[in-house]
């Protein structure tokens, strides 16, 4: 029995049942979030599992594209036509919830001046390196979409852990323990009560006998 170090009487007693009440109620709402994080979890890892075989294939294609490339232009006219960037990118880190979990959201802003243009220069190159050029471009969302997803499942599954450890401690100390103070608070109040009984019964019997 873990009884706290409480003050033996009615009011602690009262008090006692009501922080009881308040941790069976936190207890339930914790469990049901723990079960909706699971569901999630559940069905990001399912995402996650069709997004990489897709980002896989979408990679392999893109270079095979880019070995095709290199096989139709010579080394130096490929690093030429790479060496300097058309257009330029930047990756928008917002954030959204999952469950009262802050996740990352990814978006790719283009360089609005240049968003026209090829991403190399024109100069010796051919429709093999454009073929390769647009396969990485294309991939590129359905990566950040995966790093966003994977990001997800780590954080939600950091989440899961510290809520299950919250449902834990309150389902296998604080409720226990509550209960067992409240009963161990009831028999010491039954016992002084039995108590005071015997010594009234005691008191009475003397006065009678005086009497």
């Amino acid at each position: 029995m873990a009884v706290l170090n409480v003050n033996l009487t009615r009011i602690e007693s009262m008090n006692m049942k009501k922080s009881l009440k308040t941790a069976e109620r936190g207890h339930k709402l914790l469990k049901d979030k723990l079960d909706e994080l699971i569901k999630k979890l559940l069905d990001l890892v399912k995402q996650n599992q069709i997004l990489r075989k897709k980002v896989d294939k979408m990679l392999e294609n893109a270079y095979q594209n880019f070995m095709l490339a290199e096989a139709v232009i010579s080394e130096e006219f490929l690093a030429e036509a790479l060496i300097i960037p058309k257009k330029s990118i930047e990756i928008d880190v917002g954030e959204k919830s999952i469950m009262s979990v802050k996740i990352p959201k990814y978006e790719i802003c283009i360089n609005e001046e240049n968003a026209n243009n090829a991403v190399y220069g024109f100069a010796y190159t051919t429709s093999e390196l454009d073929m390769a050029i647009n396969s990485f471009s294309n991939v590129t969302d359905e990566l950040l979409k995966l790093a966003e997803n994977e990001k997800a499942i780590d954080l939600i599954s950091q989440e899961i852990e510290k809520t299950r450890r919250r449902v834990n401690a309150l389902e296998n100390v604080v409720i226990p323990n509550y209960k067992d103070t409240i009963k161990y608070i009831g028999m010491k109040l039954s016992e002084n009560e039995r108590a005071n009984t015997a010594r009234l019964m005691k008191v009475k019997e003397i006065i009678t006998k005086e009497v």
